[in-house]
């Protein structure tokens, strides 16, 4: 079987998997089935080692998403890693790669969740390090130890649920208080580095060293969302406890992402911001008790982020590999099938009314409004929702638009396969959103609003492209109040400072730390104080020991003179 022929039988595989899952998702969710399967590997005595499956309609619906999705990249995929030397390689990874997200999905089991789960991380290292240059290496050693943290954390709540006496999710006794708020605590963490939360969010835009291909299926079905994904299952665990602070931390990923991304100029770094961004509006929904809202933002969003990378992918392909979008522009005459499929799922991303994206924000912003919590997320929120659009206006600006980069044009041919994959992930940036709500909400919506609250969405809409339009057109030489604080512009353009704590840390300070902790612990005065001193010590006293035992005269005199002076003392 030949390479061409690898890629096309893997694609038709997954494509007709994916349509089978969906449709079945479709008829467990009219009927309001499931099915729960245990399979039992091995059993020896009375200790049995069982798999645990579980089908029901959001499993299968997440289950054909993701699927779809995969199919369409690896035959766009087909075309885009054609030059390269590891071709295969390349497949096999990204079949591991969906195979880890399945395992993720149907498991109601944590340790089964922790194979899929342990799986995805993996996997994505040795996807991210697939060019092998240092920026790789480096961004690949980044990805896997913050994914460590949340694996640490699946295994702790693993022991943990020993206490529960089952590892099944919904076995367990959620109304014993004390054992679950750690339980709680673990599954938070665990999610909340898989799906890049603050503190733990630079290692997103980092693992944008991986091939384009893989940036779609990971930014849009499968690795992020997989932290969203466990905690919409362990969603009748957390409404057990106060959760303002995850909250907080969700709402705040959500603004900060969305201010990082207006003053980026990579394009695939800002497309790795807008997916964090995207999470932090999904956790901050599931906080907030609508986690049937989350999921169904989680599906829309697949569609059109996925879109929206491989879009990418093609403009990079033709812009000889330069990913900044200064060097773009003026590529609506030159690829213009491409430049429509980017603009439409940017617009779906921006929420514009009657697109995917707009089903599941709107839904989501006025379910904020309903709640009791307080102006400062309600008014971050918003202010969020009005930054996506800014980026994004901002984006079709400099790639579309009359801007005129500075590079050459390279090489400007738009590849029948590459056109093909993108075709049904339109259908579903346009039609997905409004399909998917009628299929998970058997019943509409009523939320009565007056007509300010009603339009406020929209208004955020209209003012953040006004601001991105009007951002474009700014230097930093502008005699702007803001941008003549060098450090505020800086502040807000590079994730609050946070890759300085851990992406250049991890790379950039390590080694001559280590240096500096060589010279002074192991081959200066560390190895004479520290390592040395104990040995030292022993030694003293033991000649002091032997030099005392030598019958001197002297020493017992002087000893006998200070025992008594001390009881003479006392």
């Amino acid at each position: 079987m030949n390479f061409l022929s690898k890629y096309i039988f893997w694609f038709f595989n997954i494509l007709i998997l994916g349509f089978t899952f969906f449709v079945t998702g479709l008829y467990f969710i009219s009927y309001d089935y499931l099915i729960f399967m245990d399979w039992e590997i091995i059993s020896l005595n009375s200790c049995s080692f069982t798999m645990t499956l579980l089908f029901d309609w959001m499993s299968l619906l997440f289950m054909g998403g993701v699927m779809f999705i995969s199919s369409m990249v690896i035959y766009y995929s087909h075309d885009y890693m054609s030059d390269d030397v590891n071709k295969v390689r390349f497949l096999i990874l990204v079949l591991l790669f969906i195979l880890s997200m399945m395992f993720m999905i149907v498991s109601p089991n944590l340790i089964s969740i922790l194979l899929g789960w342990d799986g995805l991380g993996l996997v994505s290292y040795c996807l991210v390090i697939y060019f092998q240059n240092c920026k790789s290496y480096n961004a690949g050693m980044l990805t896997i130890l913050t994914n460590r943290i949340g694996d640490v954390a699946i295994l702790l709540g693993i022991a943990w649920m020993f206490n529960m006496g089952g590892w099944h999710f919904f076995f367990s006794n959620f109304y014993v208080y004390d054992w679950n708020f750690i339980l709680m605590i673990l599954v938070i963490t665990a999610a909340f580095t898989k799906s890049a939360q603050i503190p733990f969010s630079s290692w997103l835009p980092a693992a944008m060293a991986a091939p384009t291909p893989v940036s779609a299926l990971v930014h849009s079905s499968t690795l992020v969302t997989a932290g969203v994904y466990l905690l919409i299952r362990f969603s009748p665990l957390l409404y057990n406890f106060d959760m303002s602070l995850p909250l907080m931390i969700s709402v705040l990923t959500m603004f900060m992402s969305g201010l990082g991304a207006n003053f980026e100029y990579d394009l695939k770094k800002i497309m790795a911001l807008s997916t964090l961004s995207q999470l932090g509006l999904m956790m901050s929904i599931l906080f907030m008790g609508y986690s049937t809202v989350a999921f169904f933002h989680l599906l829309t969003h697949a569609f059109f982020k996925a879109l929206l990378f491989l879009c990418a992918g093609l403009i990079i392909h033709c812009m000889n590999d330069s990913q900044d979008i200064r060097h773009m522009g003026g590529l609506v005459n030159h690829l213009p099938y491409t430049s429509v499929c980017f603009s439409i799922s940017n617009m779906s991303l921006c929420g514009l009314p009657f697109l995917s994206g707009f089903y599941s924000k709107d839904l989501v912003l006025e379910l904020l409004s309903f709640t009791y919590f307080n102006l400062f997320i309600y008014i971050v929120f918003f202010i969020s929702v009005g930054l996506t659009v800014s980026y994004s206006m901002r984006l079709i600006y400099y790639c579309m638009g009359e801007y005129n980069g500075l590079m050459s044009y390279n090489s400007f041919y738009e590849s029948k396969f590459m056109m093909f994959s993108m075709i049904f992930l339109v259908f579903m940036g346009i039609m997905g959103g409004s399909m998917l709500s009628w299929i998970l909400f058997s019943f509409p919506n009523m939320l009565m609003f007056p007509l300010e609250c009603k339009l406020m969405p929209l208004l955020f809409v209209i003012l953040g492209g006004w601001m991105g339009y009007e951002m474009s057109y700014m230097y930093l030489s502008d005699n702007l109040f803001g941008l003549n604080f060098n450090l505020l512009t800086t502040f807000f353009g590079s994730m609050w400072f946070m890759p300085n704590f851990s992406t250049y840390m991890v790379y950039s300070k390590g080694l001559s730390l280590a240096d500096n902790c060589s010279d002074f612990m192991d081959m200066g005065w560390g190895e004479y104080i520290m390592s040395g001193l104990l040995t030292s010590y022993f030694i003293y006293l033991s000649k002091f020991n032997s030099f005392y035992q030598n019958n001197n005269i002297k020493l017992f005199f002087c000893s006998f003179i200070v025992l008594v002076f001390i009881f003479i003392i006392i």
